[in-house]
């Protein structure tokens, strides 16, 4: 089961790094997007109606916000 996500985070952000650390830990693939460093990383997240961190996004449709151990659990399987 490979899906694409995309982890939208920024520095200093516990729950974004609490996020990444999980998908690491959990050998999930993912392509990360740093909000500070990206204004078109900045405008999706403000496009997809989030304003805080971190954002993950599954297959470009599934999106949440923050640090959601069951719904990254899930991701595992």
């Amino acid at each position: 089961m490979n899906k694409t996500i995309t982890l939208y985070t920024k520095p200093g952000c516990g729950q974004c790094m609490f996020t990444k650390k999980f998908l690491e830990k959990n050998q999930i693939t993912f392509i990360e997007k740093d909000i500070q460093k990206s204004a078109q990383a900045l405008k999706e997240v403000k496009n997809l109606g989030y304003a805080s961190l971190p954002v993950v996004v599954i297959d470009g449709q599934e999106s949440f916000s923050g640090y959601q151990s069951d719904r990254l659990q899930a991701l595992v399987g």
